[in-house]
C-alpha cells in the first residue's frame, strides 16, 4: 500500500476517535447539548403558582383562612398568565386505619374536581403528599407503618388518576425530613428517602393507564438545594434510569434575609450570591445533564409573618433576580401563596407593584435603584439627592410626579447610572409633615416601573418606660422614619435574647414596631431568651439613624432608659445636692417627667398622625403628659407587679 494510503487510513481513525470522544456517554449527558423532551416540557411549566394553605391544612379546606377553591378563581389564574399549578395536599387524616389506608372518596373526588378545572383551563397540574412529611418523618423509629401507609397512598392515588394525560405530574412527598433538625444530614436519613422514592417510583410505573411515561417529581432532603443532598437525589435518580424524572427544590431566599435577622436588612451582595450558588449547584448536578428541575416553592419566608418583615423594594429586587436567574438556567419557578399574594376572594393582586415585577419577569428584565426610599431630613439645607440606579440592561425614559412628567436638568439629572433629584424639586414636593410627602415614579425602556418615596424625617426619640414582662413596650417618636432592625447585647458582654448568635433580632418573631400606637414591641419568644441583667439596645432606622437605649430585665420587670436619662442618671445630683442612698436605685425614674411613660404609652410626643396601619412606617400622634397621668406613672407598674405576684402565687398553690 502506498503511504498516502496508510496516511488516509490514520486520518480516519484519528477522526473516528475524536468523533466517538466527543459523543455523550448516556442520553443525560447528551441532553447537555440537546433539550430532551422532559426539559421542554418543565420549561413550558413557568410561570407556576402554588395553591397553599388550603389542602393541606390540618382540617379542612378552609381551616387556615382560605375560602373554597372554585372554577372560577383556576379559570382566572390562568387569565393571569400561569401555565402550572401545584396542589399541596395533605392525606393522613382523609385516610382509614391499616391495613387498607382507605383514602376518603369524597376527598378524592373533590381533589379530582380541582385537578379537572385546572387541566381544563389548560394549566399543567402538579399534586403531592405535603404535610405527610411530618408522619413520614417518624420512619426510623416506625419503618414498617410509614412505609405501608405511603405505599397505601400512592397506590390509591396512581389508581385513582392513571388514565389522566402527563400534564398532570405527581410529586413523591414535600420537603421530606427524618428529623425536626432541617440542617442535618446522616447517611440514614438520605436512605430513608431513597428507600421512599424508589417505592414511589415503582408503584407509579406499575400502575397503568398513563402512568408508565407520567412525569414524575423527586424533592431533596428538606427540598434544599444544599451540594450533599443535590449529589444523593442525583443518585436516586441515575438510579432508576427513567428519563421522565423531574428533580425539585425550594428556594426561599438567604435566610438572614428572608426573615429580617442577622442585620440581613437589604438584597445585598450576600443574599445574591446565596441565590446564584443555589441554582448554579442545581443547574451543574441536574439541568447540565439533562435532568430537568423545578423550583417548586419560592418566595421569601418573613411572609409568612407579615408581608412587612422585609423592606418593600428589597422584596421587589429579590424577586425580580430570582425570577431573571432561574430562567438563564431553565428552571421554572412556582410561587408559594397561602393567599398573601393573590386574594381568592376579590381575584386580585394584594401587592400591585410585585404583581408587576413579576409579569414583567416573563419578558424580561426590569430596572430598580438602590432604595426605593429617599429620607430627607427636617431642618436640613435641601441638596442634590444621588440615587444609583441598577437599569439591568434598560434605559432610563422618565421621571413622573403625580403622573406628570418632571423636566430634566430643572427637575432631575441623569449621570450614566446616577439619578440625581435636584434640590428645587425637593423643595417644591416636600411639605412639613412627618412622613411620605410624594412619590416619583421611574420609567424605563422595558419592565416594570420604579417608585421613589420621598420621606420627611426627623431624628426619632426612644422614651423611658417600665412594665412586666408582657406588657411592656418601649414607646417612641418614628418622626416619619421606620424601624429596620435592633441589635440586643448584654452590658456585661454577650448577645441578648434568642437567637444569640447574632446581636441582631428577628423581625416580627422577637420585635415589631406599631407604628399606630407609638411603640417597640417585643414578642413572648424575645423575653424567654433573655437573662436577668442590663442590656444595650441599638434600633437600626431606614433613613441610617441609629438610636441606643438601655434596658434591665429583673424577673418579670422590666424597666428601659432612654439615652438622655442614662447621662442625666451618670451625671449624679446637682451642685449643691446629696447623694442619697436610694439615688442608684432611683435612677430608673427619667429626671423629665415628660419622657417617662408607663406600660408603653408614649408621652408628648407631639408629632401629626399618619397612618393607622401597625407596620406601614409611620407614626402616631400622641399628647402631652398631665398630673395624673405622672401619678399613674408610679402607681400602675406596681399595681401591674403585684397582680403579676398575685397570679403566681395563686397558680403555685393549686399546683
Amino acid at each position: 500500500m502506498k503511504k498516502s494510503g496508510y496516511l488516509l487510513i490514520i486520518i480516519v481513525i484519528l477522526l473516528l476517535v475524536a468523533v466517538l470522544a466527543d459523543r455523550p456517554k448516556n442520553a443525560h449527558a447528551q441532553a447537555a447539548r440537546y433539550p430532551t423532551p422532559m426539559q421542554t416540557y418543565v420549561e413550558a411549566l413557568g410561570p407556576g403558582w402554588n395553591l397553599g394553605n388550603t389542602f393541606e391544612a390540618s382540617g379542612e379546606e378552609t381551616s387556615w383562612g382560605n375560602p373554597p377553591t372554585t372554577r372560577a378563581f383556576i379559570e382566572q389564574l390562568a387569565a393571569e398568565g400561569y401555565k402550572s399549578i401545584r396542589i399541596p395536599i395533605t392525606w393522613k387524616h382523609r385516610m382509614g386505619d391499616a391495613p387498607d389506608y382507605a383514602i376518603q372518596q369524597e376527598f378524592m373526588a373533590r381533589i379530582q374536581e380541582v385537578v379537572d378545572w385546572s387541566l381544563e383551563a389548560k394549566l399543567h397540574v402538579m399534586i403531592n403528599l405535603h404535610h405527610d412529611s411530618h408522619w413520614i418523618m417518624n420512619m426510623a423509629s416506625g419503618h414498617d407503618e410509614v412505609v405501608a401507609r405511603f405505599n397505601a397512598a400512592w397506590t390509591q392515588i396512581a389508581g385513582h388518576f392513571k388514565d389522566y394525560p402527563d400534564t398532570l405530574m405527581f410529586e413523591s412527598v414535600n420537603e421530606p425530613r427524618f428529623s425536626d433538625d432541617w440542617s442535618k444530614d446522616t447517611p440514614e436519613y438520605f436512605t430513608m428517602l431513597d428507600e421512599l422514592n424508589v417505592s414511589f417510583h415503582n408503584i407509579v410505573r406499575h400502575s397503568g393507564g398513563n402512568n408508565g411515561t407520567r412525569p414524575l417529581v423527586i424533592s431533596t432532603l428538606t427540598a434544599a438545594p444544599t451540594e450533599a443532598r443535590l449529589m444523593e437525589l442525583s443518585k436516586t435518580i441515575t438510579k432508576l434510569q427513567d428519563d421522565r424524572l423531574i428533580a425539585t427544590f425550594h428556594y426561599y431566599g438567604y435566610y438572614p434575609f428572608s426573615v429580617n435577622t442577622g442585620g440581613s436588612t437589604t438584597f445585598d451582595d450576600t443574599a445574591r450570591q446565596d441565590l446564584i450558588q443555589a441554582f448554579d449547584r442545581a443547574y451543574k448536578i441536574f439541568t447540565a445533564k439533562g435532568i430537568p428541575v423545578i423550583v417548586g416553592e419560592f418566595g421569601l419566608l418573613g411572609f409568612d409573618k407579615s408581608l412587612a418583615t422585609v423592606q418593600h423594594g428589597e422584596i421587589l429586587k429579590f424577586f425580580e433576580y430570582i425570577i431573571h436567574y432561574a430562567h438563564e438556567k431553565k428552571m421554572p419557578l412556582l410561587l408559594w401563596d397561602n393567599g398573601q399574594h393573590f386574594d381568592r376572594r376579590s381575584f386580585t393582586w394584594i401587592d400591585g407593584e410585585l404583581h408587576q415585577v413579576m409579569a414583567e419577569g416573563r419578558k424580561g428584565r426590569s430596572s430598580n435603584a438602590e432604595s426605593d426610599t429617599v429620607y430627607i431630613k427636617k431642618g436640613e439645607a435641601l441638596q442634590d439627592t444621588a440615587l444609583a440606579l441598577n437599569l439591568n440592561g434598560n434605559t432610563f425614559r422618565e421621571l413622573l410626579a403625580g403622573g406628570e412628567g418632571l423636566v430634566k436638568g430643572s427637575d432631575y439629572e441623569l449621570e450614566g447610572e446616577q439619578l440625581i433629584l435636584k434640590s428645587a424639586l425637593l423643595d417644591k414636593l416636600l411639605t412639613e409633615e412627618y412622613g411620605i410627602n410624594a412619590v416619583l415614579t421611574a420609567v424605563f425602556s422595558a419592565g416594570a416601573d420604579w417608585s421613589i418615596k420621598l420621606v420627611h424625617y426627623d431624628t426619632p426619640r426612644l422614651f423611658s418606660s417600665q412594665g412586666p414582662q408582657g406588657i411592656y413596650t418601649l414607646p417612641v417618636q418614628f418622626g416619619g422614619d421606620s424601624l429596620a432592625t435592633l441589635e440586643a447585647v448584654y452590658t456585661a458582654g454577650g448577645n441578648a435574647g434568642p437567637d444569640d448568635w447574632t446581636p441582631y433580632k428577628e423581625y416580627i418573631r422577637h420585635f415589631y414596631p406599631d407604628y399606630k400606637t407609638g411603640e417597640i414591641k417585643f414578642t413572648d419568644e424575645f423575653w424567654s431568651g433573655v437573662k436577668d441583667g442590663e442590656m444595650q439596645l441599638k434600633m437600626h432606622f431606614r433613613s441610617g439613624e441609629v438610636i441606643p437605649y438601655t434596658m434591665t430585665k429583673e424577673g418579670f420587670s422590666i424597666v428601659g432608659l432612654s439615652a438622655e436619662d442614662v447621662e442625666k442618671a451618670d451625671a449624679g445630683p446637682a451642685a449643691g445636692e446629696s447623694a442619697e442612698p436610694g439615688d442608684a436605685v432611683n435612677a430608673a425614674e427619667p429626671a423629665d417627667p415628660e419622657s417617662m411613660t408607663v406600660n408603653g404609652a408614649a408621652a408628648g410626643s407631639g408629632e401629626s398622625s399618619e397612618t393607622s396601619s401597625m407596620l406601614s412606617g409611620e407614626s402616631a400622634q400622641t399628647g402631652g403628659v398631665t398630673p395624673g397621668q405622672i401619678l399613674l406613672a408610679v402607681l400602675l407598674p406596681l399595681g401591674l407587679l403585684l397582680a403579676a405576684g398575685s397570679v403566681i402565687y395563686w397558680r403555685r398553690t393549686r399546683r
